[in-house]
């Protein structure tokens, strides 16, 4: 029987493609770049989707992520930036105030919140997902959120997960179920720790990662339904 939901927070709960946009837009005009035009913005999500991708197979440091992203924009497009690690920060910042919430997103845990134990998985940074959960208010029903910054290993590892089932409280696997966007951190590292998955799929995407999925929803409020069925 399911006791506890782990949600990732980034693309599951939260829009991070619009806070993204926003955060990187303002330290834009923050640190006089001028406008970042649309063709510049699509180069660097397809960057950082990119190296986060390589952190997920430790090809890669965390650092060489949330700087290198930027080091590779501006070398690219000839952006001058003499203190690439301070402005990092200030774009975890300014994610940090940029929260909104995906569709049904709030209804689907309040309504989950009196017969699951709820916990945010997260791979992003402690800055950016603590302002945001604050901002948006899930803190309230997240019980914990294990950030991977702070636990020393991305979602797929297995250490993150051991991590995770350590604090909760419980090491049966069938006790727990991930709600996710990503194939590759998501629902790899359900599969990795041999829990039940819930891919949320707004976009109907192709699973072309041959990783296994439990469940796939549209819309969170389906996963209502679906533990209502899983734990008759």
């Amino acid at each position: 029987m399911i006791k506890y939901i782990l949600w990732d927070i980034d693309g599951t709960l939260l829009n991070f493609d619009l806070a993204e946009t926003r955060a990187i837009r303002k330290c834009f005009k923050d640190y006089g770049l001028g406008e970042l035009s649309d063709e510049k913005l699509i180069d660097y999500k397809n960057i950082n989707k990119y190296l986060w991708k390589k952190l997920e197979k430790d090809e890669i440091t965390r650092i060489q992520v949330l700087e290198g992203r930027f080091k590779i924009l501006f070398d690219k497009y000839g952006y001058k930036v003499d203190d690439i690690p301070a402005y990092n920060i200030d774009y975890q910042k300014a994610l940090g105030q940029t929260y909104v919430l995906n569709e049904n997103a709030r209804k689907a845990i309040e309504k989950l919140g009196n017969k699951y134990a709820q916990y945010g998985v997260t791979n992003g940074s402690i800055i950016a997902q603590e302002g945001k959960l604050r901002g948006a208010k899930l803190d309230k029903y997240l019980r914990d959120v294990f950030i991977s910054e702070r636990i020393g290993y991305e979602k797929p590892a297995k250490e993150f997960f051991d991590y995770v089932f350590d604090q909760v409280g419980s090491s049966d696997p069938y006790d727990y179920i991930i709600v996710g966007d990503s194939l590759s951190s998501d629902i790899r590292g359900g599969n990795v720790a041999g829990i039940k998955t819930i891919w949320y799929n707004p976009a109907s995407l192709i699973n072309d990662l041959g990783v296994k999925v439990d469940y796939e929803v549209r819309d969170l409020i389906e996963i209502v339904d679906i533990l209502e069925e899983n734990n008759e």
